[in-house]
């Protein structure tokens, strides 16, 4: 229901401003106009709400079936911090919480020669991050009511949910991940300019540079001694306010 509301809220805000968005006048919320303006202002704040579909990443030792990752989408909010450094570049601050949740489920050849129940085949990967990414945000002139922009940039992240320090394992069904995570991440979007604030909906993918796998204490462990590398990757989709 969440992820309805938001799809909702999203469209009662473009279709409520649509003919100020187009139409040949600029709106009142203008840049230019020194009335509601904020693009020109060294320092900006905002919030954003989101979806988010996280995934992960796996290199293999040996050339055994992959082990298969189910999405679920999870949520997204946090703040932004906006330093303009000038007409086309900005440097932006979004800390926030991301919510989400990962299955993994792994083929019977991980297990040859084990007596293993159905549990054994399925672990579920909770994650609530403290998520900090540091990025370059870089638009187009502005077209009448709104500005198309790419970002880049790189993150940092606590998993509030990792149990890295736990002592058990797979073995007793234990499935662990690293508390301290680092990211790229590339993106685009657009602001659209309303009356009394600046509405950006965007897409923004995120690549894992670390590994996040902590090894079981048996290295011939079927559970993760056939992982190389387990890295997260995602995909953001947020909405703006400022």
């Amino acid at each position: 229901m969440k992820y309805i509301f938001a799809l909702i809220t999203c469209l009662l805000i473009i279709e409520s401003s649509n003919a100020q968005l187009f139409r040949k006048e600029k709106v009142t919320y203008d840049a230019n106009s020194g009335r509601g303006s904020t693009d020109n202002n060294l320092l900006r704040w905002g919030y954003f709400l989101g979806i988010n579909n996280y995934d992960f990443n796996f290199d293999y030792n040996e050339d055994l079936r992959d082990i298969y990752v189910k999405r679920s989408p999870g949520f997204s909010v946090g703040l932004i911090g906006n330093l303009r450094i000038n007409q086309f570049l900005d440097l932006r601050l979004e800390p926030g919480l991301l919510i989400t949740t990962r299955e993994l489920y792994y083929s019977q050849t991980y297990f040859e020669g084990l007596s293993v129940k159905e549990s054994d085949l399925t672990r579920e990967v909770k994650s609530t991050y403290i998520h900090v990414p540091l990025l370059l945000k870089v638009s187009t002139k502005r077209i009448n009511n709104f500005k198309p922009f790419i970002v880049g940039g790189v993150s940092t992240a606590l998993n509030l949910s990792s149990n890295e320090a736990n002592p058990n394992d797979n073995a007793n069904g234990q499935f662990r991940t690293t508390k301290n995570n680092l990211f790229y991440e590339l993106g685009f979007g657009i602001d659209f300019y309303l009356h009394n604030f600046k509405f950006t909906p965007s897409i923004r993918g995120l690549f894992g540079i670390n590994d996040e796998l902590v090894r079981d204490e048996n290295p011939d462990s079927p559970w993760t001694s056939n992982v190389a590398s387990m890295k997260s990757r995602g995909v953001f989709v947020n909405f703006t306010f400022q």
